[in-house]
């Protein structure tokens, strides 16, 4: 019983951690995109709780030797979410927030898309959509003939798996039975031009995934201790890939933002100022977070 209780107190501890986490990213990327008067908002918004759970616990990472030899690697292949993603860095440790406020300004180190050559942090150079998952993929067979313990985490968009490529790389991946190679794919519903469902039907992509032979979970993409869970058993797996889908909205965690018809890049009018003022107040206030 005792026991019990213990697990409890801790899986409760590790909720708490993960949710104020997501919150600070989540707060960084808001004040990010209100400085820079908008921003490929939707997208970056919908993984901040991977990327939550990645920083928070499960990536092997230094923010102070950012080229370490031993770090496991991230590919954001949807380079369009590179301001959640830098977001997430910038709570991490990698660098200060003043610098990440030079988002797209002449000689940032802070493009749009991520680049491997000017972030800190930053393992692949993404935004070409698609290629992402090709990246990944060699990374993850270059590692397996070192016989590696290193993990591969890589985050693809449902839009984006409109690029054949996509589904090039992941039968690679499902070949040679990459299992240290995580595959998240962000299922947040949209892309740039609409709904996914209404641009190339997608059907069951868990399905999909399952038919290439890879083991797929299927998780709440906004719930921490799901995707946790989710990554716990998948790194369980060792006779084949694996991949987690996440169920998402695009704009996640601001309700304004997530029935905002077109969020996937804004430009922001007054009243969107004003509900990102009311988002920033709710995640300092509920979670205590200092400026």
């Amino acid at each position: 019983m005792e026991q019990a209780v213990e697990t409890l107190k801790q899986l409760e501890k590790e909720e708490r951690f993960f949710k104020n986490y997501s919150a600070k990213i989540r707060y960084t990327l808001l004040k990010l995109l209100k400085e820079k008067k908008g921003g490929h908002l939707g997208g970056s918004m919908s993984i901040v709780e991977v990327l939550s759970v990645l920083y928070g616990k499960y990536l092997n990472h230094d923010p102070k030797n950012p080229l370490w030899d031993e770090r496991d690697l991230l590919v954001l292949s949807k380079g369009h979410a590179g301001p959640g993603l830098y977001s997430a860095l910038c709570v991490a440790g990698y660098f200060p927030e003043k610098d990440l406020f030079t988002l797209n300004e002449g000689g940032t180190s802070f493009p749009s898309h991520p680049d491997k050559t000017k972030t800190p942090g930053v393992d692949a150079t993404t935004g070409s959509l698609g290629q992402g998952t090709s990246i990944a993929a060699g990374l993850g067979y270059g590692l397996k003939l070192k016989n590696s313990g290193r993990y591969v985490y890589l985050i693809v968009g449902d839009g984006e798996l409109n690029e054949g490529q996509c589904w090039e790389a992941f039968q690679l991946i499902a070949h040679h039975r990459l299992n240290h190679v995580i595959v998240f794919i962000d299922e947040n519903k949209r892309q740039l031009d609409g709904y996914t469902k209404d641009i190339i039907q997608p059907f069951s992509i868990k399905e999909k995934m399952k038919a290439f032979g890879i083991y797929t979970q299927k998780v709440d993409g906004s719930n921490e201790m799901e995707i946790a869970r989710a990554i716990e058993k998948a790194k369980s797996v060792t006779d084949s890939a694996v991949c987690i889908v996440l169920d998402t909205i695009k704009g996640q965690g601001v309700p304004y933002f997530e029935k905002m018809e077109n969020n996937h890049s804004v430009k922001f009018t007054d009243k969107d100022y004003a509900e990102i003022d009311k988002a920033l107040d709710f995640l300092k206030e509920t979670y205590e977070l200092e400026e």
